[in-house]
């Protein structure tokens, strides 16, 4: 056990660092020694990625020498989005891809993964030993009858096991599904009652802010609800109260190293055979059952390390890369890490909260996490950024901090202030200008639609790019592209992650009136985007929770830019009501800062800061001192259900608390919402 404490550090600013070669440029340089291709510009790239759609995704193909027993008969079929095939004919695995790291990364001494828990316990995993584990439980599911396309279900935290267990079924064919275990038993059965799950796997408890906590009862009710499964293996945490009765213990399986596991090989499967099922958040209805392809995801991938900036590096007696993304299990973020070991990347993984026990919270804690494995790559929500500038930690007290050569943001859109505050810290590493990759995308496609790009100037607040291969626009009202304005984002031509299909969706109905409804053949997405001349992203909110004021458009995401940098704020919500009359209310739930409450000095702080960062038109008719902001699971914030409880919608088909990260708050917005109802909104917060 490694202690988690952190002391002051009595160092010296370290100086420049000189940074490896970015991976956009090391494939440029290819397309121009290989295909005879030449850009002026970022720009001109990502023209020729979204247009010329067989020769970009035919060099992500090469580039990354994707391997297939059997040749594709053409990179892509397109009959119009959805209907869109790629990559006919030719025969992949995740798990294989993965393993042909296993040669090169351990003649530099890399491991595969390193994890640690809240309670400061290390493991640490080689490639060699990833690979026989995994092949050791595919043998086990092939003898539990586990076929190619039945479903295996995952209720695992962060941990080793979790990416053991996934690639064991991809190897066999198997399709994942995986759900955190700070979700409640009915959202639980929400999604896997959608897909039957053959196998279950499951751990007895977990550790997470400081406490231990049984989830014994909760792997039995599971297992009662869903008939289909017909072998459960727990993984013991230490914290179960008691033994699971019938269950198969999944340790054990992993000892097992005989000729069998070491002669496993991965089954080759169509490029298009299902590899995992996602969820949608699942707050305002049953959630949608994503199913993605072993081929998409690993040519997403791929293409997506680019932008991260992420890949193999084998110099002797070097860390190499170390990629690690907070995030729990329920997060496509925990996918988007596993994929990490595709281009031969030693993973990080933490199991525990970002600010350690609820009583005394520490947002030191990740990054004391970092500098103890020398973390190279370092990710996080927007979220958790910003909890840790307001906290005002010094990251220089932390320990040393300097082989972190890049910062990852997504889940909301990342402050300026934010940002800079970050540059400022890591100034004190040698690093004042470390690159931020700030990414938007969504669980729906695996993908990021904007990205990163070490090669491009960074602004604080925006995101760098599109993504290569991403056919992103910004729509205007007509259904034309907009620069320099704020329009619908859409994607007009298909990217290879894009859902094969939602589980259940037998007509396809549901996945197309899902992205294609209002604009047939075109995926639009639901987020307000503007992209500048320069081509940099910024997204400003969700189209469906837009602010309309006297026919002037904001995205929330402005406004809470604007409120959030104030000290006294330590989280807000804001809601645009129609009040019927032709007219709105504006509502804004304000959580102050520790020991302050929402008086008038503070209005007119949020008042003040709206009217010169935005206009005058934004300041909220009524503030209202709330509990807590309403998140999901991944730490998006929940405007649509609030505002839909204010418009009158019944609380169960508006939000699900299972689904929510802090569900002890939601009596007070009903309360709320049914006192604006009756007539009485108040203004001081009084409603609960």
């Amino acid at each position: 056990m490694t202690s988690l404490s952190r002391h002051k550090s009595s160092r010296q600013p370290r100086r420049a660092y000189d940074e490896p070669v970015p991976q956009m440029r090391l494939y440029q340089e290819w397309l121009k020694r290989e295909r005879g291709l030449a850009f002026e510009d970022y720009a001109a790239l990502w023209e020729w990625s979204t247009t010329d759609l067989d020769a970009f995704w035919r060099s992500i193909w090469d580039y990354y020498r994707i391997e297939s027993p059997t040749p594709f008969r053409a990179v892509v079929r397109d009959n119009g989005m959805p209907d869109v095939a790629w990559f006919e004919g030719a025969q992949v695995n995740f798990a294989r891809h993965i393993f042909r790291h296993i040669a090169p990364a351990e003649a530099a001494g890399q491991l595969a993964i390193i994890a640690e828990n809240e309670k400061g316990e290390i493991t640490e995993i080689s490639w060699s030993e990833l690979r026989r584990k995994s092949a050791s439980l595919a043998l086990e599911l092939r003898r539990l009858g586990v076929k190619p396309g039945d479903r295996v279900a995952a209720y695992l935290p962060n941990i080793p096991e979790a990416t053991i267990a996934f690639i064991a079924c991809a190897s066999i064919g198997a399709v994942w599904t995986l759900c955190s275990p700070d979700m409640g038993t009915p959202a639980l059965l929400d999604r896997f009652q959608q897909t039957s799950p053959k196998v279950l796997i499951a751990v007895d408890g977990i550790f997470y802010a400081g406490k231990a906590m049984d989830r014994c009862t909760v792997v039995k009710d599971m297992r009662a609800a869903l008939p289909s499964v017909e072998a459960l293996l727990v993984v013991k945490s230490g914290y179960g109260d008691a033994p699971v009765a019938g269950a198969i213990d999944f340790a054990g399986i992993l000892t097992r190293d005989d000729d069998a596991v070491a002669a496993f090989e991965p089954d080759w499967v169509s490029f298009d055979h299902p590899l995992w099922i996602l969820y949608s958040s699942g707050t305002t209805g049953l959630p949608k059952a994503i199913v993605h392809g072993h081929g998409g995801i690993i040519a997403l991938a791929c293409a997506g390390h680019l932008h991260l900036d992420i890949g193999a590096s084998y110099a002797p007696n070097s860390f190499g890369e170390r990629f690690h993304w907070y995030s729990a299990t329920g997060w496509v973020m925990w996918n988007q890490q596993v994929c990490g070991l595709l281009s031969g990347t030693t993973i990080c993984l933490y199991d525990g909260s970002p600010s350690g026990p609820k009583e005394t919270p520490d947002w030191g804690v990740m990054w004391a996490f970092a500098a103890r494995h020398r973390i190279t790559w370092f990710g996080g929500g927007a979220a958790f950024f910003i909890s840790c500038r307001k906290a005002g930690i010094s990251l220089s007290e932390i320990g040393d901090l300097s082989a972190v050569r890049a910062l990852g943001s997504t889940g909301s859109p990342l402050p300026p202030d934010v940002q800079l505050w970050g540059n400022d810290e890591f100034a004190f590493f040698g690093r004042p200008d470390i690159w931020w990759c700030n990414i938007s995308g969504g669980t729906d496609l695996f993908a990021g639609f904007m990205a990163g790009n070490r090669d491009l100037a960074a602004t604080p607040g925006r995101l760098q790019c599109r993504h290569l291969g991403a056919a992103v626009e910004a729509w205007g009202e007509d259904g034309k592209p907009v620069v320099g304005k704020v329009g619908e984002l859409v994607c007009t031509r298909p990217m290879p992650s894009m859902p094969l299909y939602f589980w259940g969706d037998a007509d396809g109905s549901r996945y197309r009136g899902s992205y294609f409804s209002e604009w047939p053949g075109i995926w639009r997405h639901g987020d307000w985007l503007r992209i500048d001349e320069d081509g940099s992203c910024t997204i400003t909110g969700r189209s469906d929770a837009t602010i309309n004021r006297h026919g002037l458009r904001m995205g929330t995401a402005d406004i809470y830019a604007a409120v959030e940098r104030l000290a006294d704020v330590a989280d807000s919500l804001v809601i645009d009501l129609d009040d019927g009359e032709g007219d709105s209310k504006l509502l804004m739930f304000v959580v102050p800062a520790e020991g302050r409450e929402l008086d008038e000095a503070l209005k007119a702080a949020l008042a003040a800061a709206i009217r010169s960062s935005l206009s005058p038109r934004f300041i909220p008719d009524l503030f209202l001192q709330a509990p807590g902001i309403p998140r999901t699971l991944s730490g998006k914030k929940q405007e649509l259900p609030v505002k839909r409880l204010f418009q009158g919608w019944p609380a169960a088909k508006v939000v699900n608390p299972d689904v929510i990260a802090n569900p002890d708050i939601l009596p007070w917005y009903l309360a709320c919402a049914k006192s604006w109802l009756d007539g009485a909104p108040g203004g001081q917060g009084t409603l609960a």
